[in-house]
This record gives C-alpha cells, structure tokens and sequence, in this order.
C-alpha cells in the first residue's frame, strides 16, 4: 500500500503507539482523523504532525461511548470523503488481582479495550463495504496471546479482541478489506503510569515501582511500533508481533500452550523475591 493520499481514522492518537502512528502516516502522505481522550495529548501530536502537507482534523472521543464513535465515523467519513485505514489503537489497564478487583475497574477495561474495538470496527466497517476497500487495524497485545497475574481485566480485553478481529478477518475475506490484528510486546508509553494500579500480584509492589519495572522491560519505542505495524499493513499480515519479546513469548506459548505460565510464574515469583530484599 502506498499511504500518500490516504486517509488514516486513529483512536487514542494523543500518546503512544497512536501518537507515533500519526506522525509516521504524516510523513508519508497520509492525511488524518485523530481522536483521543485527552484534548491535550491531540493537541501535542496536531504539533509534532506540523507542517506537513497532510490534512489533520482532531476529535476528543471517548471509545466506550458507542454513539460518540459512530458520529466520529460519519463525520470522518465526509469530511475526508473516505477513510482508507482505521486504527483501533486506544487503551487503558488496572493492575490487581481477580479477587480484589472491583467490578467498576473491570468494566472500565473492557468498555475501552474491548468495546472501544467493537465500536470503532462497526461504525467503519460498512464503509468499508460498501467501497469494498479499506484496512482495519485492532491493537490486541502480547497479553491477548498469554496471560500473567494481576492482569486479568486486561488480559480479557485483549483476547477478546483477537478474537473478535480474527474472527471479522474470515468474515470479510475476498471482500477487498484487509483486517490486522496487532500484539506490542513490552512499548515504551504511558499505560503504566496512567494503569489504575489497587495490587500487585504479590502485594508488595508499589505503583512507582511497577511502573519503574514496566519501562525497563519495555524494549521497543513507539516509532518502532509504528513502524511494524505499518510494514504489517503493507504485507497484508493478519497477525502483527511487535518486538523480540512479543514473537519469544508467542513461539513458547505455542509449544507449551498449557505450560508456559510456569515459566511466567516464576519470573512474577523472582522479580517479587528481589523487591523484598
């Protein structure tokens, strides 16, 4: 695919992988739809986008808000007079563990993980259609492939959009839509710091030390992720790893696909042992 001339829907496009994506689409030709909640962060990307010849209209949404993402859509949609790719990049997590975990945090999560997802697919999607072109981009995680204590909203929400996505994937097969799941490894942004952190799964981490941990595990940046994924597009991938942790962890949990917690249980187990020293 060649971007110049396109037009790229992004949701969550005020940090982050969105953020990144915005800039590198710009620079490339691609003109944008930006959402995000934060008015600042739109503001900050609608900055760095710049100069650049590309037209950029930005829009504060909130994803869990059905009707709000489907005015978005239709808005987007005349004033670009088309979109040619829409990513369904925004989220959020909640650190805590399945017994303490309230109820409200857990449908936080889903109705921004998930939902937002649903959301935006639909509200594109019959424009899709009806041009029957058009590429549809769903950021699942590496989460959405293994799971690990003390993520449990989040894990549901991303397996749950793999399998929404790979499941549209084969529903819309020969209709001249190409459709993307996406699994960051460990990325660079401000999902750690913005996380409603309530309890590690050992109990003994504090927010800024889960945060601290999360950045130094975080290997790939935001441009590389955005650089991957649009390398994704262009092949026409149905599944897109981000980073050498995303595709080592995948590999191991298709060779033990039961078994592979025991490795992941034991490095929360070290990892928790070293904070107690």
């Amino acid at each position: 695919m060649d971007f110049s001339g396109k037009t790229a829907a992004i949701t969550g496009a005020g940090s982050g992988i969105g953020r990144a994506l915005a800039c590198k689409l710009a620079s490339k030709g691609c003109n944008l739809a930006l959402s995000d909640i934060s008015d600042d962060g739109l503001a900050e990307t609608a900055a760095l986008i710049g100069n650049q010849p590309v037209k950029c209209v930005i829009t504060k949404l909130d994803v869990s808000n059905r009707e709000a993402v489907e005015n978005w859509a239709a808005a987007s949609v005349e004033e670009f007079g088309g979109i040619d790719l829409v990513f369904n990049n925004a989220g959020v997590t909640v650190v805590d563990n399945v017994n303490s975990i309230a109820y409200d945090d857990f449908y936080w999560v889903m109705n921004i993980n998930f939902w937002g997802v649903v959301h935006g697919s639909k509200a594109f999607l019959p424009h899709f259609l009806g041009r029957r072109q058009g590429h549809l981009i769903n950021i699942s995680s590496l989460f959405g492939l293994i799971t690990v204590p003390g993520q449990s909203a989040y894990n549901a929400s991303k397996f749950a959009v793999r399998g929404f996505t790979e499941a549209l994937g084969q529903e819309v097969r020969g209709k001249g839509i190409g459709v993307s799941c996406v699994h960051p490894g460990g990325i660079l942004t401000d999902i750690a710091r913005n996380a409603r952190f309530k309890r590690s799964f050992s109990g003994s981490q504090t927010a800024e030390e889960f945060s601290k941990t999360f950045d130094a595990m975080a290997r790939t940046s935001p441009e590389q992720a955005a650089d991957a994924i649009l390398e994704g597009i262009v092949k026409n991938r149905r599944r897109i790893l981000i980073g050498s942790d995303a595709r080592l962890l995948d590999r191991l949990q298709r060779l033990m696909p039961t078994r592979y917690s025991d490795f992941i249980n034991k490095v929360f187990s070290l990892t928790s042992r070293k904070k107690s020293k």
